[in-house]
C-alpha cells in the first residue's frame, strides 16, 4: 500500500515581527533625540498677551539678542557664537536676497538695554527686512481653583 504523500501550498505570509521591533528601536531612539535637536541661545523672553503667528512655509529668520546684549543668528555657521552688526547686516541681506518674503523676527532677552533691540531692529531694516516681528512668550495663565 502506496502511502500517498500530500503536498503543502508554500506559505506567502510575510514575518513582521522583525521590522516591529526595529520600528520601536527607533522610536526610541527619535524619542530620546528630539528634545535634544533645540539650539540656540538661552534667553528669558518677555512676557506679552498675543496671537502666535501664522504657520508659514518659510522657515522665519530670528535674531536672538541676548541678556549681554550681543546677536545672535539662527542661519550660518556659528549659531551660538555672538556675531557683529556688519556681519549680521550681510548675512540677512544674503538670505533676503535669495529668499524674499522670508518672515524676519527679534528674540530680545526681557533684561536686555531697550536700544540695543532698536538696533537690531534698524539693522534689519537696512538689510532689507520689509517687515521685523518681534518674539514673545505668553503669560502664565492663573491658575483655577
Amino acid at each position: 500500500m502506496a502511502r500517498e504523500r500530500k503536498r503543502r501550498a508554500p506559505m506567502a505570509e510575510m514575518n513582521v515581527v522583525p521590522y516591529i521591533d526595529v520600528m520601536l528601536v527607533l522610536l526610541v531612539i527619535f524619542m530620546i533625540t528630539a528634545p535634544l535637536l533645540t539650539q540656540g541661545v538661552k534667553i528669558d523672553l518677555p512676557q506679552a498677551a498675543s496671537a502666535p503667528i501664522e504657520p508659514d512655509k518659510k522657515e522665519p529668520l530670528v535674531v536672538t539678542v541676548s541678556a549681554s546684549g550681543k546677536f545672535y543668528l539662527n542661519v550660518g555657521d556659528g549659531q551660538e557664537k555672538g556675531i557683529d552688526d556688519a556681519l549680521l547686516v550681510q548675512r540677512v541681506s544674503a538670505v533676503l536676497r535669495n529668499q524674499p518674503g522670508t518672515p524676519v523676527l527679534v528674540r530680545g532677552d526681557k533684561n536686555v538695554n531697550y536700544g540695543r533691540v532698536i538696533l537690531a531692529m534698524t539693522l534689519l531694516q537696512s538689510a532689507g527686512a520689509p517687515s521685523v516681528g518681534l518674539v514673545t512668550e505668553s503669560p502664565p495663565s492663573p491658575a483655577r481653583k
